[in-house]
This record gives C-alpha cells, sequence and structure tokens, in this order.
C-alpha cells in the first residue's frame, strides 16, 4: 500500500465526510510522490477536527531530513519593522498551543512517509518531511510570541515623500515643446505590456497594468527617445523648429494677457448607487454658469465586472444625469472622459470655449493589489484651456481609519506613475502643469474614535476642534502627502457617513466615525477658491457631494505681440548660429550602483551646464544597432532638454530591476553595465558610463532552478548559480547522495509564503485586494532572498502582495506557454484541465495543486476575507496563465475570460474533484 492509500483507508475510519476537502489538501502538500503518481481526486490523508494531521504507520523508512552540505555561518536576523494591525482576530492555527498546532499547508519536498510516528508532532514530522526540521524547532518556540504580529498597531515611518516641484532649470512650459510625431504602433506599445486585469471598450480607460513600482512604460519607451526624434533632428530645419517653439515658451511673459475663468469642480462617492434625482442641486447651484465643469464620481459601480475593467453600464446612466444637469444658461460639450472601475471623471466646457482647448490627454493608475486592480488609484485629464495647462485629476484612495499611510502611498504612487504620453510632447507628470486640481474620496479621516464625541461636537458647530485631528490636514503639515497643495477653508459637515437615502448618520452596526473624506485641493498660480462646499439635498448615497468654484486666471495669447516676439528670436537665431556651436560639461561621467536588488531604487545625479554662447538641445540616443538609449532597468531623468547658456539642469540617472528584467540579471545573461550617450544638437557626444554589482533574487527564478537550491538564492555562489540556471543540474548534489539530495517538491519560497497566509491569513478582510505597504514588501523580498525564515515580516497584504509578485515575475508561469493555447481550449471540460495539468513538468504542476489546495480553502473562510471565487480566479488567472510574449499584446477579452474560467473550475470543483 503507497501512502496515499494508507492516507485513505484510515481517513475512512476517523475522519467525516466534512473532513474530505482538508485531507486531501494536506495530503497533497504532505505526500509529494502521490502528487506525482496519481490524480488529485484520490489523495487524502486523516485530520482531526482541530485541522492536526493523524500521522499513520508505514514500512517505508522516511529520509533524513535534508541538511547542507557545509555549515553555514550564522546570520544576522532580517530587520522586521513594526507590523500594521489587521482586522482579523482569529487565524486557523495562530491560537492554539504550539506544540498541538500544524505548520499549516506544508508540502514535503522529498519522498517521505512515516515510520513510527504516531505520537510525534505532527506539524514538526511535516517540517521535517520539508527538509526544515532545524528551522522548525526553533519556529515552534517563537510562535507563541508571534501569533499577535499580524494585530499589533505600530508607528512607521513613512516613506519618503517625492519632491513635487519642479527641479531647477526644468522648467516646462505651458505649451510644452513637441518632439517628432510618434508612429501609432509605437503609442500603443505600452499597452501590451501585461493587459491581463484590462478589458474596456473605451480607449481613455485602457492602459497596461504594472507593479506598483515597477518602472512605467516612459522608462526606455517614451515617444521622446525613439527613432522618430532623430528622424527630426537629422535636418536643420527640424532643429530649428523645435529650438524656436523653446525660446517662444521662455518669453511667454511677454505676449499672453491673463484673464479669469470660472472653473466649478465637484465629487461624489455615489456607493454603486444609481442617479435617483436631478443632481441640479449640485450642479447648478450658482447663478452664473461656469465655464467649466470637471466632475468626479466614485464607487460609480460595485460589481465584480466593473472590479475587473470591465464596462459599467450605470456609466451612462450618471453620464445623461449630469449632462441634464448643467446650467441651463449655457450650452456645454464634452471634452473628455475617463473611467477606471468606479472611478470616473467627465470634463465638459462652454461651446464658447470648445476651440481653445487643446492637447487633451486622459490616464489612469490603479493602486490596488500590486498596483493593477482599478478599486482604488486615480484618472486625471489633462488638456490646454488657451495658453495655461490643467490636470485634474479624480482619486479614490486607501480605505479604513488606521490605513492613512496607505492613502499617503497611494497619492505618492499615483504622482510618480501618472504619465500623459501624448504625439507631439514627452511625456508629461501631474505636476508639470500650471494648474491641478486634485479631487475625490480621499478617505482621511479623523483621529478621533468615539463617533458620539464627534457627532457631539459637529452639533456645537465646533469643526475647526475636529479639523485638527483631521489626517489629511496633518499629512499635509508634516509633509507626507499632498505636501504642495492647498485646500481652502471647510465650512460645512464631514460628508461621510450617513444613512443611505437620508440624513442621518451611519446607525449601522459599525457606526462610522463622521469624516471629511471628500475633497477638492489644487496647486498652481493665478487660482482663488470662491466657494467651498457639500451638498445636502442629494441623499443618493452614503456620502454627500463637494463642489469647489475657482476663478482662475488662464494666459491668452495677443496674437500681435506673439508674432513680435517670435520674429525677434527667429532674427537672433539667424545671428548666433552662423558664430557660435553649443557646447555643455558635465559635472560626473562614471557611476557605481552597489547591491542593486529587485525592485529597491537606487538613484544618482548629475549636472549639465551650458557653457556655449547659444541655447543647447541636449538627448541621451540609442547607440548603434539598439533601439532604446538604456537597458531596461536604467532610467535618465530628464532624458532631453534645453539649456539657455549658463544654464545648469540636474539629471537622475535612475536603477530599478522589475519583472521584466530581472530573469536576465540572476541568469548572469545581462549585468548592471551600461553605457549612455549623450548627444548635442550641432555639437559632439558625451559618453556616460555605469556599473554596479546586482545580487541576485528568488523572484524571477525558474520553479526548476529554485526546486534545486535548498539554501538561500544568496548563499549560492554566482557562478554555480549560473550553471544551474543554464543546465538545470543540481549542484547540491554528490555522488551517492540519497533520496534527501533530490529537488524540492515545490519552492521553499513558495511554501514559505503560502504557510504564513495559511496560518494567519484565512480570515484577513479584503484579503489580496488591499495592497501592502513597499517598505515591508523590500523587506519580505530580502528575507526570502538571504535565509528560511521562521517567519516572515510584514503585514498579511504585504505577504499576500509578496506572492502574487513572485508568481508574476516567473519567467515561465505555472501553466508553460507551451500549453497555453490548450489550457484555454479546455477551459469548459474540467476533464481536460485536470489532464492538461497532469502533463506539466513536476515543480509546475505541483505548485498549481498546491495553490489551488490554499485558494479553495481560502474560499471557505470568505464571509470574513470578502473573497469570492470570481474575483481570486480573476486575479490568478493572471499570474497563472500568461501568453506566450509574442501574444501578450493580441490577447482578447475571450481569451482572458477562458483563462479564468480554467481557474475557476479547479476552483469550483467539490471536493471529491
Amino acid at each position: 500500500m503507497d501512502v496515499s492509500d494508507s492516507c485513505t483507508s484510515s481517513s475512512e475510519a476517523s475522519t467525516s465526510a466534512t473532513d474530505v476537502f482538508p485531507r486531501k489538501l494536506l495530503c497533497v502538500l504532505a505526500t509529494p510522490d502521490a502528487v506525482v503518481s496519481r490524480p488529485v481526486a484520490q489523495l487524502s490523508i486523516p485530520i482531526n477536527g482541530k485541522f492536526e494531521l493523524v500521522r499513520v504507520e508505514s514500512k517505508l523508512t522516511r529520509p533524513k531530513a535534508m541538511e547542507p552540505l557545509a555549515p553555514v555561518a550564522p546570520r544576522g536576523p532580517v530587520p522586521i519593522p513594526p507590523q500594521r494591525g489587521n482586522k482579523t482576530t482569529n487565524s486557523v492555527g495562530s491560537e492554539v498551543n504550539p506544540s498541538k498546532s500544524t505548520s499549516a499547508l506544508p508540502p514535503s519536498f522529498n519522498n517521505s512517509t512515516s515510520t513510527n510516528r504516531t505520537n510525534a508532532d505532527p506539524a514538526q514530522s511535516l517540517a521535517s518531511d520539508f527538509g526544515f526540521e532545524d528551522n522548525f524547532n526553533h519556529a515552534l518556540k517563537v510562535e507563541e510570541k508571534k501569533n499577535h504580529q499580524n494585530r499589533i498597531v505600530a508607528s512607521r515611518e513613512p516613506p519618503p515623500v517625492p519632491p513635487l516641484p519642479p527641479r531647477k532649470a526644468s522648467y516646462t512650459p505651458s505649451n510644452p515643446l513637441p518632439p517628432p510625431p510618434v508612429p501609432k504602433d509605437r503609442a500603443v506599445s505600452s499597452q501590451a505590456k501585461d493587459n491581463s486585469f484590462i478589458s474596456s471598450t473605451k480607449p481613455d480607460s485602457f492602459r497596461s497594468g504594472y507593479d506598483r513600482v515597477d518602472r512605467p512604460p516612459s522608462w526606455c519607451d517614451s515617444p521622446t527617445t525613439n527613432s522618430m526624434r532623430q528622424a527630426m533632428f537629422s535636418s536643420q530645419a527640424g532643429q530649428r523648429e523645435y529650438l524656436i517653439k523653446h525660446r517662444l515658451g521662455k518669453k511667454e511673459n511677454e505676449y499672453v494677457d491673463i484673464q479669469t475663468f470660472r472653473f466649478f469642480t465637484g465629487t461624489w462617492n455615489v456607493n454603486g448607487q444609481s442617479p435617483d434625482s436631478t443632481l441640479e442641486p449640485w450642479l447648478c447651484c450658482d447663478t452664473e454658469p461656469p465655464d467649466l465643469y470637471a466632475l468626479g464620481f466614485q464607487e460609480l459601480d460595485l460589481s465584480t465586472e466593473a472590479f475587473f475593467y470591465m464596462d459599467s453600464s450605470k456609466e451612462q446612466l450618471w453620464v445623461e444625469a449630469m449632462e441634464r444637469s448643467l446650467h441651463p444658461k449655457a450650452k456645454y460639450k464634452r471634452v473628455r472622459i475617463i473611467r477606471l472601475v468606479g472611478m470616473m471623471l467627465v470634463v465638459f466646457v462652454k461651446k464658447i470655449h470648445k476651440n481653445h482647448i487643446k492637447e487633451v490627454a486622459a490616464e489612469h493608475v490603479g493602486t490596488g493589489i500590486m498596483g493593477k486592480m482599478g478599486n482604488k488609484g486615480g484618472v486625471a485629464v489633462r488638456f490646454v484651456f488657451h495658453n495655461t495647462s490643467f490636470c485634474i485629476v479624480n482619486s479614490h484612495l486607501a480605505a479604513h481609519v488606521e490605513d492613512f499611510e496607505r492613502r499617503n502611498q497611494d497619492y505618492k504612487d499615483i504622482c510618480a506613475r501618472m504619465t500623459f504620453h501624448l504625439l507631439e510632447h514627452p511625456p508629461l507628470s501631474i505636476v508639470k502643469h500650471d494648474v491641478v486640481i486634485w479631487l475625490g474620496d480621499l478617505n482621511y479621516r479623523l483621529f478621533m474614535y468615539d463617533a458620539a464625541e464627534v457627532k457631539q461636537l459637529i452639533s456645537q458647530n465646533e469643526l475647526k476642534k475636529l479639523q485638527e485631528v483631521d489626517q489629511l490636514n496633518i499629512q499635509r503639515q508634516t509633509k507626507r502627502a499632498f505636501t504642495d497643495f492647498m485646500e481652502g477653508e471647510i465650512n460645512f459637515i464631514p460628508t461621510y457617513k450617513y444613512d443611505p437615502k437620508t440624513d442621518r448618520w451611519d446607525s449601522s452596526g459599525k457606526c462610522r466615525v463622521p469624516a471629511w473624506c471628500d475633497r477638492i485641493l489644487w496647486r498652481g498660480n493665478n487660482v482663488k477658491q470662491l466657494k467651498y462646499r457639500s451638498h445636502m439635498e442629494l441623499q443618493t448615497s452614503d456620502h454627500k457631494p463637494v463642489s469647489s468654484l475657482f476663478s482662475i486666471g488662464v494666459k491668452v495669447v495677443n496674437e500681435q505681440r506673439h508674432k513680435k516676439v517670435f520674429e525677434e528670436i527667429v532674427r537672433a537665431m539667424d545671428r548666433m548660429e552662423n558664430d557660435f556651436l553649443p557646447s555643455v560639461s558635465l559635472s560626473r561621467r562614471e557611476f557605481t550602483f552597489e547591491n542593486v536588488k529587485f525592485r529597491q531604487l537606487q538613484k544618482e545625479r548629475f549636472q549639465i551646464t551650458n557653457d556655449g554662447q547659444v541655447p543647447c538641445h541636449f538627448a541621451f540616443i540609442p547607440k548603434l544597432n539598439d533601439s532604446q538609449y538604456c537597458k531596461p532597468w536604467l532610467r535618465a531623468e530628464p532624458s532631453d532638454g534645453f539649456l539657455e547658456p549658463n544654464e545648469t539642469l540636474e539629471i537622475y540617472l535612475e536603477v530599478y530591476v522589475s519583472k521584466d528584467s530581472v530573469t536576465l540579471l540572476n541568469s548572469g545573461e545581462d549585468s548592471i553595465e551600461d553605457i549612455l550617450v549623450l548627444h548635442l544638437d550641432r555639437g559632439k557626444d558625451y559618453f556616460i558610463t555605469i556599473s554596479g554589482k546586482y545580487l541576485p533574487s528568488c523572484f524571477g527564478t525558474s520553479l526548476e532552478t529554485l526546486c534545486r537550491m535548498k539554501k538561500p538564492i544568496r548563499e549560492i555562489p554566482i557562478t554555480k548559480l549560473i550553471d544551474l540556471e543554464k543546465s538545470k543540474v543540481n549542484f547540491l548534489m554528490v555522488d551517492g547522495a540519497g533520496t534527501e539530495d533530490k529537488p524540492l517538491k515545490i519552492p521553499k519560497e513558495v511554501w514559505v509564503l503560502v504557510n504564513h497566509l495559511f496560518t494567519k491569513s484565512c480570515d484577513q478582510e479584503d484579503l489580496f485586494q488591499t495592497p501592502g505597504l513597499q517598505e515591508e514588501l523590500q523587506n519580505i523580498i530580502d528575507c526570502l532572498d538571504t535565509s528560511i525564515p521562521d517567519s516572515i515580516p510584514g503585514c498579511n497584504h504585504s505577504v499576500a502582495e509578496a506572492l502574487l509578485i513572485f508568481l508574476e515575475a516567473l519567467p515561465e508561469p505555472v501553466v508553460c506557454y507551451e500549453l497555453y493555447q490548450r489550457c484555454l481550449d479546455c477551459a469548459h471540460d474540467s476533464r481536460l484541465c485536470k489532464q492538461l495539468i497532469s502533463q506539466l513538468p513536476r515543480a509546475h504542476r505541483n505548485v498549481f495543486r498546491y495553490l489551488m489546495a490554499f485558494l479553495k480553502e481560502l474560499l471557505k473562510h470568505s464571509h470574513n476575507n470578502n473573497l469570492t471565487a470570481s474575483l481570486i480566479a480573476s486575479l490568478f488567472a493572471s499570474l497563472l496563465i500568461r501568453p506566450p510574449p509574442n501574444l501578450v499584446g493580441r490577447q482578447t477579452s475571450h481569451e482572458r475570460q477562458k483563462a479564468i474560467d480554467f481557474v475557476l473550475g479547479f476552483l469550483m470543483a467539490g471536493d471529491e474533484d
């Protein structure tokens, strides 16, 4: 009788039918030979009512736990940051005595069964099956100490605030200078990077998702650095036109006048409701019609379909309601609409002004899990009105009272990743606009947690006292978020939370503390706020809408003065071009980046000074036979620009290893070495040398290679690591080695992450829906790269996101590329799906079954963690079943749905399957 048979017979005698799935789950993990030799449906192992393994006798002998070949010097502990408090108070295995708890879901890496282990501790037995016996003994001692790890609320140092004001000498004119036009196929190339989460019929709603801190498409792939730029500057006429526009921008004050226009901005979280009344009390509350409307909505649609970027039927309902309620004294034209899941932004302008609106663009950034999910994030529309550039941002930031740091992080992510790509301009960030208006459900609450006390202060009109504990005000004062933004005085009561359809404060069991979640801020010159108010008349939602009326000074071109300045510039250029050539000096030309790690940004900088007599244009250009000016892990910011005589500009060199570049660096096929060519129009080229040391990571390493690594990846010599990746030979095996030296059944890193989630996170609210904290994610990656940890630093959400990042970074997905099409073809037939999984390479097959077993167990706790099978399938399908690189850009929404159905079939299969 093999292990599976022994398990089956014993389970029939000791457990009930309701225990079938947990038995099967742990059998898949604890008896890996059975995984390889038998279908999942035939695997089981006895489990008692406390979800503990019941060991059975076997005549087979269990191999010794794996031991390293040579003693490893003790390493210092991985730094563990203060932990964030989690919602859950009960996790399986977290509140029982360690000696009786199971190291949940531990797969056995080696062929191992039990002999005379009936009285042995089941968790320890499984740990030794893994080959983690030494580590596990210590883990038992610290388990009780650690079991509150995810419930501790502690202060954390926030990540540094990105500098919002433009750097010295990096002035961007209102009319940004056009580089050469970009071919349409190039303009959309960034969308092909990873669209697995996205399906939208609106061009403005479509943009590829990527890791929150992964490099956006503008790195080495922006319209400013392609071959069209060289084509433009190949002619003297092109260079001249470009320089003239630059100098016109510098002299803008000589030919523009300031005229004021009225901008109405509004925000409303509609809580997934449809419009049930006119919006005129909100949109027509002023006597005179505004020149422009910018209206932002949040939670437009709370359905699962909308959550994954599908179209929402409610979008059109709200657009029509808006158009019916615009001010009757003027006629308006819609400028642009953009939606990301429940966030929508619509801009209208008076028809008499429509010809003065130009260079319109819209973008979105999701800040949900892995920076892809669009349940939180921001949408934005930018445009130029006359000669003033505007950017309107509508955002919905992280929820929950205690998560103000997460809201700060969302804000910084949106600032860093929101980039507008226009065919005639270099990439533009939010802050590179004359006026920025930021509105939305920013979700900042009060540092006052007694709802009754807050309501009493409101009734006494003590609003200023409440604003002293307002989280947004405090974050701005301490320069942690919205540092350069202004906000008007708040004279209205909090806009959250009400019983829907009423003006009564929340009376639900949660009894939310009232707060000013809905805000409107701005930055820029010539902006005056006329009114800032809420609109209590509208009772559709649990939020009240907010509006702000601005009077904004707009730069309007005086055509006669513009012509005069233009002619003066042309004459001056004619004189200088005949007498002088451009020249610059660089403060540094060699840069070394030490200890480069996966997903950890490093920066260096140098200064470029125009020491010549004429204005000059510089740009980093590709080397011979290269399509980009640098390798994918490198970026120069800015990558091109203009300098007046004696002007100095700082250029930042940024090294960041993302999932797209980590695999080649891990395998030694790439290294931190590059040479940048800084080209001066009508001048010479300057060469900048980049070098550095890369530290390998288990992230971005293949499953097969990781299964052959029984030590942390940083403890393996780089030469052997390269050989292992290339040849897939287990260099740790020695002559006469026993079965304990066979490859692991699944990577230890996968087990460590899933084991943590299973033991501590099954009941975690919004698991796999709330993003982790960046500092914690970096600590987790370091921990897995340098040790086999007893526990993982970080909150449950950070560990969950680390697992997703690990799966996304795999060079070959769990369902191999070669089986991708067959996977889609058989998604309708569960029998064919199981056959396909059985044909995967062993490491891939084991990881897939392991993850499915874990996810099915999570669904049993859906009443606490708010997970659904559809949500999990949509999230994991994009990671486990990825199209081959040559098909990524052509993947259709129908194909994505097939991949989701494939995973959904395993999640919904009965326990007997």
